[in-house]
């Protein structure tokens, strides 16, 4: 069974009395979670002692425990400050009477009945997971009542929870800006939104949301938003609603339940970014040389305009290589040899320019496109390229490239067509100087070997 990534489960705990059946549960879990750490236990009150030096991420208990029962871990387990709120599986021979009564009030999450057989058990851990991701993510959360603030900030961040706490809607539409407009990154993106509804200063809670949907077109699955309100206004509500709002608090906040809304609504988000990186990755199959495993024209006609319009790539370069004389290695030496030279400046391609992308532009024609450098450093990684390109030698195979080389630095109002022709241009001039060279074209048109 190969491993599945289903959320946050990385510490797990495992309590059974009987050594083959925690063996067996822990292979599962194992088998079923990527990154797990596994810890068996083989009574109650062992798994309560360890539980009190660590956090752990998910408990499953057998109902029947030489010490206890599972019903009364879980009852002990709710009333403890550090993990309250730690999903619990119950695995049971059968699903008794008891176990259906008192499981709710225990505050048991959810039960297996071992009869169905362990293989069942890994079906059911996988959509278990799935429906109860640990709660984990990053809060952007707006309060400017420093009491009401202090509270709810030990209660999320209790919780595991990353946040940035600010004070005004302005602050906190800025922190919003940015996630737009550079992009999310595990340092300084947020998961989720949660904003009082009446702030001091001139934007309120509603003024931020009315900012994130329309301004920045941020879906209620890309950015969920949670209001916190003092009011129980049913209009105001039923407005913001409208406007955008995932969901509604009202203040005083009760733990619980603020905790299972956002529980909820990270869920929404975790299921957003799944599906996004689904997307993405179909999309990197679409857009890549399948000889070479650079990106395709594809590529370049979906995104390479989007990478030179964003200001932070400045400067941006665009880089044409050939390999030369590249129709006599297929004449001399057979189709075959000449794919795994293609395959292998693919390779080096790809080593050589982690920080740009890489792209096939047409048979033994390939363009980079260069984000972010000085005109010296891009001359210098062109050079550099050419000069490795010369001591691979795939198959045996010795080859030289030409490069032509333009950039931002020097066209600032050209588009990417443009920088392609120019690179081009002083592809030809490389060529035409005797090979082997990299060419540059200048901001006075003039396209000159280096």
């Amino acid at each position: 069974m190969g491993k599945t990534v289903t959320g946050r489960h990385g510490r797990i705990m495992v309590v059974d009395g009987s050594t083959v059946s925690r063996e067996i549960v822990a292979r599962i879990f194992a088998n079923v979670l990527d990154e797990v750490e596994i810890f068996s236990c083989s009574s109650g009150e062992e798994a309560l002692e360890e539980l009190s030096t660590r956090p752990y991420d998910l408990v499953s208990t057998s109902l029947m425990l030489p010490d206890m029962d599972g019903l009364d871990l879980c009852r002990r387990l709710r009333r403890s400050q550090s993990h309250h709120y730690i999903p619990v599986v119950v695995i049971s021979g059968d699903a008794d009477e008891r176990l259906l009564k008192e499981g709710f009030s225990a505050g048991v999450t959810d039960y297996f009945d071992k009869s169905q057989g362990y293989p069942a058990f890994a079906n059911f851990i996988l959509d278990f997971c799935q429906r109860n991701s640990g709660l984990v993510g990053r809060v952007l959360y707006v309060e400017d009542s420093r009491t009401a603030a202090t509270v709810t900030l030990r209660i999320m961040e209790k919780q595991g929870l990353r946040v940035t706490h600010v004070t005004s809607a302005e602050d906190a539409l800025e922190h919003v800006r940015r996630l737009r407009e550079e992009g999310d990154s595990e340092e300084d993106g947020f998961d989720i939104v949660v904003s009082d509804f009446y702030l001091k200063n001139e934007m309120t809670g509603g003024d931020l949301l009315h900012a994130i949907r329309i301004r920045y077109n941020f879906s209620r699955q890309e950015l969920p938003l949670l209001m916190i309100t003092g009011s129980d206004d049913v209009r105001t509500q039923i407005e913001a609603f409208h406007a955008g709002a995932n969901d509604f608090v009202n203040k005083p906040l009760v733990e619980e339940i603020l905790m299972a809304r956002l529980r909820s609504m990270l869920m929404i988000k975790q299921q957003y970014d799944a599906l996004q990186r689904q997307a993405s990755k179909m999309e990197r199959v679409a857009s890549t040389d399948t000889l070479t495993g650079v990106r395709n024209r594809y590529f370049l006609r979906e995104h390479g305009e989007k990478m030179l319009k964003a200001r932070r790539n400045h400067p941006f370069w665009v880089m044409i290589v050939d390999i030369d004389h590249f129709k006599q290695i297929n004449d001399n030496l057979g189709h075959l040899i000449g794919d795994h030279v293609l395959a292998a400046m693919g390779q080096l391609l790809l080593e050589h320019f982690v920080d740009g992308e890489v792209v096939r532009f047409g048979g033994e024609e390939f363009a980079i496109l260069l984000p972010r450098l000085p005109r010296d450093d891009a001359l210098r990684r062109a050079d550099g390229l050419r000069q490795a390109a010369e001591a691979l030698q795939p198959e045996g195979v010795r080859f030289t490239i030409s490069i032509g080389v333009a950039g931002s630095e020097d066209h600032p109002q050209a588009d990417l067509n443009q920088l392609i022709r120019m690179a081009d241009q002083a592809l030809y001039a490389s060529k035409g100087g005797g090979r082997n060279r990299v060419s540059l074209t200048t901001a006075e048109g003039e396209s000159v070997p280096l």
